[in-house]
């Protein structure tokens, strides 16, 4: 319809234009062109809504040409321009959004480029939803519009994309640009003036599709390093109207070379209830595969019974990159059959924080590195499984061929191998560690795990109490020098654990459902559990340490993950809302300042993890270190030793001044409003961290 419609627009210009030159005087002249007018003369091509055009072919024309006819032509002109914009108009309500080749890449079209980030890539703490270009260490690499269309939004800010662009497509699809050193065309000098009229580094723009037109291939940045950038590279995204990521790579982009298969290194095998087993022990426990070419196997078959989860740590390598990438596609056959499969070619960015149910969070927290689960468990809402399997492999007899295929989005795959033979559990277990502790626990899913020496071959049991009643437990399996106890937590919450080598207080507290709102109350500390805010039951463990100074308040388990915030109030603490005071989550030897509202001696604050709290005090200044102050430009380092910088801003002869904040680095650099005007006079910096604290650097700048 929309075609039909632009063609019958097309056919009335040209008769429109062809009743213009008929009327044309007939005292023009033929020139050497064979032509009633001297040669035309090509004007500029004037860029229309997403990127459509319109040439104007302006004859010489004598100067006894009568106005009139150069108003119709004007005119004409004009229902042209007319026509064209309507038809982007209507290309707004076309939304086919699948991935077509007609998007440009945005860093060197036509040349090899090279990938340091793929879309579904496992990151810490969310699912990578672009690519990450190469741009060789540099800075400043043009950056090319992938398609026409209009900037709608702009952002800036010192984490994130740092300097971001996105453009909305006719095809309703949004490309985005992140990392970026600075803007170029007409929306540079917007941005910049917007930075001044809301005195404001951060900002957060919206745009209207006639605001800031773009044709495909525009310059529209330079690259950069801004944001949370580990190096100087392009992010760039594509996304659906409905705010999914979709691959980049499905657009056709020859630009990428990609003939490397996934590599697999390691299968983790888990057990998943406690009549499960993996080599006569319950736990976790992984296992080293031997590569050849693109096939990779266990060298011999792994004990195991009851219901089992495997896992697989695996990437992707790209041509001329060394960095690890993300698997587009895994599947997992048990005795030829498909047992598991996951998928990811989009990524909804409500659910891109839920990865840690699809990680082994523990290993990820203790180790830094990354395993895939091939099962589903109960609290994962990711949609990337199109089997309802949930993947999980059963042994009870005979044995089980596993077989993982992990397949790249070009279509390379591997294979990983491996056998599961069943062998039913056992008291007596030939190999178990040595323990470092005599006594000693650990929390798996529902099952709480003790470990002990045993104190004599009369001893058959442990003591749990349970709220002042003792109830004795009985050891799953043992070795010479090592016991290992399973206790069911959903049958049974100790308070504490006692055996001849000594005693272990748990201090469970409560047991908090998922999937609902709860509150917990006591003397020293109250929790609000959100609806949602849990992935799985929570078996609540609370204490309180003193340490130099300072408590400690322990509140569930750091390798734990929940998947919102919590809140929780610390009362009688004794300290009486000192301001410079704030609560912090502790791990290891850092300290994340999580803030936090004083009411009285009562401080509440809100938190997306579990593990250690406590509170201290900041009141030490932000540092100033001065790099450069000319009436070119001004450039500072900042850094705070504990809370960090909430606020900065500089002012010129009492003017407000734009200073450039990179937190990786501490770089705090200046740029004016008006180039032509330098800095002179008066320059005062001031920083302020998050618990008040303020350090002012002034300079008269000659």
């Amino acid at each position: 319809m929309i075609l039909k419609r632009y063609r019958a627009q097309k056919k009335y210009k040209m008769k429109y234009l062809n009743l213009l030159f008929l009327a044309i005087p007939s005292t023009a002249k033929a020139n050497a062109h064979g032509s009633s007018y001297p040669l035309q003369v090509r004007l500029p091509t004037h860029q229309l809504h997403f990127g459509l055009s319109a040439t104007i072919l302006r004859p010489s024309l004598p100067a006894t040409f009568n106005f009139t006819l150069f108003t119709l032509f004007i005119l004409s002109f004009s229902l042209s321009s007319f026509a064209q914009f309507k038809l982007a108009e209507e290309l707004k309500t076309t939304k086919s959004t699948e991935p077509t080749s007609n998007y440009l890449f945005p860093i060197n079209p036509g040349q090899l480029n090279i990938l340091t980030g793929t879309m579904g890539e496992l990151r810490s703490t969310h699912f990578h939803a672009g690519i990450d270009v190469r741009t060789n260490s540099m800075v400043g690499i043009p950056i090319l519009a992938t398609h026409s269309g209009y900037i709608s939004r702009v952002i800036v800010g010192t984490g994130g994309y740092g300097h971001c662009i996105m453009i909305t497509h006719p095809d309703g699809n949004i490309s985005l640009y992140g990392h970026l050193e600075q803007f170029k065309g007409a929306i540079a000098k917007y941005v910049l003036t917007e930075h001044y009229k809301r005195k404001s580094f951060d900002l957060d723009l919206r745009f209207a599709s006639n605001q800031f037109l773009i044709t495909k291939g525009d310059t529209i940045a330079l690259s950069g390093n801004t944001g949370s950038s580990a190096g100087p590279h392009l992010h760039f995204e594509i996304r659906n109207p409905s705010n999914e990521a979709l691959n980049p790579l499905a657009f056709g982009f020859t630009e990428v070379v990609d003939k490397l298969a996934p590599m697999a290194f390691r299968i983790a095998l888990k057990t998943m209830d406690a009549n499960a087993r993996v080599n006569d022990k319950f736990g976790r426990y992984e296992f080293g595969l031997v590569r050849n070419g693109n096939s990779a196997r266990l060298p011999a078959p792994i004990l195991a019974h009851g219901k089992i989860g495997v896992e697989i740590l695996a990437h992707d390598k790209l041509d001329g990159s060394q960095f690890r990438c993300g698997i587009s596609k895994i599947q997992m056959y048990v005795d030829s059959v498909l047992t598991f499969e996951q998928q990811i070619d989009k990524i909804d960015f409500n659910t891109s924080r839920d990865i840690v149910t699809l990680l082994d969070y523990k290993s990820l927290k203790t180790k830094g590195v990354r395993f895939n689960k091939l099962y589903v468990e109960d609290g994962n809402p990711l949609k990337f499984y199109p089997i309802k399997n949930p993947g999980f492999v059963y042994l009870s007899k005979g044995n089980r061929k596993v077989k993982i295929v992990l397949r790249d989005f070009a279509g390379n795959e591997s294979v990983a191998h491996f056998t599961m033979k069943s062998d039913p559990p056992t008291g007596e277990v030939p190999f178990l560690e040595n323990l470092i502790k005599p006594l000693d626990y650990e929390v798996v899913e529902n099952t709480l795990i003790v470990y002990t020496k045993p104190c004599g071959v009369k001893e058959k049991s442990i003591q749990l109490f349970v709220k002042g009643k003792i109830v004795e437990a009985r050891a799953a399996y043992k070795h010479i020098n090592h016991k290992v106890y399973l206790i069911d937590l959903k049958r049974i919450l100790p308070d504490s654990i006692a055996t001849c080598k000594g005693s272990i207080a748990l201090n469970y507290k409560d047991v908090v459902p998922s999937q609902t709102e709860y509150k917990y109350y006591s003397d020293r500390v109250d929790i609000q559990f959100p609806d949602g805010s849990l992935y799985d039951t929570l078996y609540l463990n609370l204490s309180e340490t003193k340490r130099i100074n300072r408590a400690v308040y322990s509140i569930g388990n750091l390798l734990t993950p929940i998947h919102g915030s919590i809140s929780i109030t610390l009362k009688q603490t004794g300290l009486g809302g000192n301001p410079k005071m704030a609560a912090y989550h502790e791990e290891g030897n850092r300290f994340e300042y999580l803030g936090g509202e004083w009411n009285d001696d009562r401080i509440s604050f809100n938190t997306r993890e579990l593990g250690n709290f406590t509170i201290l005090a900041d009141s030490v200044p932000p540092e100033i270190g001065r790099i450069s102050c000319t009436p070119l430009y001004a450039r500072f380092r900042i850094r705070d030793n504990l809370s960090g910088i909430e606020t900065f801003e500089a002012k010129i002869n009492a003017e407000w001044l734009l200073m450039k904040y990179d937190y990786k680095t501490g770089i705090l650099q200046s740029e004016r409003l008006d180039k032509k005007r330098f800095l002179k006079g008066d320059f005062e910096l001031k920083v302020t961290d998050r618990a008040g604290n303020e350090s002012v650097y002034q300079q008269k700048i000659l």
